[in-house]
């Protein structure tokens, strides 16, 4: 089956897997009825984010890298549904939300090698994994507030917020020399939340630790966009008098 035949079974099989795995951890959760739907909510948007993410493709694709990027994605996605009642309630999940964010974060990095070797690269699958590293971020970040404060979802929403200014700023959107310090930075981000989420972790080091994470992603984000800012002044620079 091409590529192109596979998109429509990829993503008919990540919806399948999300609503029978949300099912099931749904009914061993002991929040109420009311939060449950508000998790299994905040699941499907993440789940229905990654399918029209390969839907929307032109023309439509989807690679053995991309299904790699869908499984993780519907680990997301259960994250979600725990994360929300939790959100509310102040309740820990015990294991159940730091084990499936670790599975989702472990995973990163494996769709790359897979797109690499089967020599199915794209720049569609690399928006698509990250963006499920944002939502990653963004869930565990949520899950995180009633154990180490209700300032953790700045972290997830740090993602968004750039996104977001560069609808108003296009130079916001230019494509930046790859950084190591970068990609180190928002690994850090999964590692620092998901060691908040454990079950045990003394109350100081559940605070301090995405409190480092949060403080280096600030930093991270304003470097880049200082360096894109500069990088439009000196295209500016560059136009010749006279042509718009």
């Amino acid at each position: 089956m091409s590529g192109a035949e596979r998109a429509v079974p990829d993503a008919f099989g990540a919806v399948s897997g999300y609503v029978f795995s949300a099912l099931v951890l749904t009914s061993v959760s002991p929040s109420g009825l009311l939060l449950q739907l508000a998790g299994l909510c905040a699941g499907a948007v993440v789940t229905g984010a990654a399918v029209g993410s390969v839907l929307r493709r032109i023309p439509r694709f989807s690679t053995p890298a991309d299904r790699v990027t869908l499984l993780r994605a519907i680990l997301v996605a259960l994250c979600a549904v725990l994360a929300v009642p939790q959100l509310f309630t102040g309740r820990r999940t015990d294991l159940f939300l730091p084990l499936l964010g670790a599975a989702a974060f472990l995973l990163d990095g494996l769709d790359g090698v897979v797109a690499r070797r089967t020599g199915t690269s794209s720049a569609a699958g690399a928006r698509f994994d990250s963006a499920t590293d944002a939502a990653l971020v963004l869930v565990l970040s949520v899950g995180a507030a009633p154990v180490a404060g209700p300032w953790t979802p700045a972290i997830g929403a740090m993602y968004y917020a750039f996104v977001a200014a560069g609808l108003l700023r296009p130079q916001l959107r230019a494509v930046l020399p790859a950084s190591a310090s970068r990609k180190a930075i928002g690994a850090f981000q999964p590692f620092a939340l998901l060691i908040a989420l454990l079950p045990g972790v003394p109350a100081l080091a559940a605070g301090l630790v995405p409190a480092l994470a949060l403080g280096l992603l600030a930093v991270s984000f304003t470097r880049d966009v200082v360096q894109l800012e500069r990088l439009h002044r000196a295209g500016l620079r560059e136009v010749p008098a006279g042509i718009s």
